[in-house]
């Protein structure tokens, strides 16, 4: 797991961020104040920074400064201040990005893992691909929403929970409820290869929904 040090005074958007980060196996501390946060940043490891430039106390140009002399830690700038002049000094203060507000949290995760993967070659990219929202029954690849039919959006839904683990036709057909149990293994194999052209997904080659001989499918969300 890759952890983080948000240095954030903005609390919803800190927890926000924090919540979404974990899903993608980012653990984030979270510290409301710049004093804060050089003091866990003292005590504590941590792979990457998160830093706010608005902060009460201390600007975020002077804590991006001070942690520089000392180490190089990734430093990603999360800031409404956009102004060029800003962005040059930010660059200059020894910042790695910056990442003008508002933006999407998923854009966030995009640059901390090109970053940890540019420092750790080897390092496998945290980055989920389809993320599912049940409240809304919708399931998105990349940030963009796939317009799928209720069996294509239960079929997947249930896919991404079991990630990596073979599924069986019968398995589907029985915990479906959009799909009857009466239906034919192969009307799956239909579903599956309507499911794969919809999410971009190479029958020839196929990279999100794999076959396994004998038994059926799994799914990889990388």
């Amino acid at each position: 797991m890759i952890n983080v040090l948000m240095i954030e005074d903005d609390v919803e958007l800190a927890q926000l961020l924090k919540a979404r980060l974990y899903k993608d196996d980012i653990e984030v501390t979270v510290a409301l104040t710049p004093l804060e946060g050089l003091s866990l940043f003292q005590t504590h490891t941590f792979d990457l920074l998160v830093l706010d430039l608005s902060l009460p106390q201390m600007d975020g140009m002077e804590i991006c400064r001070l942690i520089r002399q000392e180490s190089q830690i990734p430093i990603i700038i999360s800031s409404a201040r956009s102004d060029i002049r800003d962005k040059m000094m930010g660059f200059s203060r020894g910042a790695d990005d910056f990442l003008p507000k508002p933006y999407d949290p998923q854009e966030l995760i995009f640059r901390i893992d090109a970053i940890m993967r540019r420092i750790h070659p080897s390092m496998p990219k945290t980055i989920q691909v389809f993320e599912v929202n049940e409240e809304r029954h919708e399931i998105s690849r990349l940030g963009i929403l796939l317009k799928l039919t209720p069996a294509e959006y239960d079929i997947v839904s249930y896919m991404i929970k079991k990630e990596r683990y073979a599924i069986s036709r019968e398995e589907l057909l029985m915990n479906i409820g959009s799909i009857k149990y009466e239906s034919s293994l192969k009307s799956i194999d239909v579903i599956m290869g309507r499911i794969r052209q919809k999410i971009g997904d190479d029958p020839k080659n196929p990279r999100y929904i794999i076959s396994v001989r004998g038994v059926g499918y799994k799914f990889v969300n990388q």
